[in-house]
């Protein structure tokens, strides 16, 4: 009977151990969840500034007119992206 109890404490005792790991990973989890949103955010942050100083380089670009056929060929598909955004949010807008 005295083994048996022994048996149950131990169990008990692992038990409460494996509870408060769990409790230390869930924090850590949840941590760890909010870094990466913060990190999302920022490299959200970063893509749009880097957007946005590729179109100034664009504009350079057309303004100083030293554009080549290729680069010509690539500015004239992302104007028709651009294009079709600008359609599609208007289309969103009447709707």
């Amino acid at each position: 009977m005295v083994d048996l109890d022994l048996q149950i404490k131990n169990i008990q005792d692992k038990l409460q151990q494996l509870l408060k790991q769990q409790a230390l990973l869930q924090k850590e989890n949840q941590k760890l969840k909010k870094d990466l949103e913060k990190a999302m955010l920022d490299n959200g942050e970063k893509e749009q500034s880097l957007q946005a100083i590729r179109q100034q380089v664009d504009v350079i670009k057309m303004g100083s007119g030293n554009l080549n056929d290729a680069e010509k060929t690539a500015l004239g598909k992302r104007i028709d992206g651009y294009l079709k955004e600008i359609d599609k949010c208007l289309a969103l807008l009447n709707t």
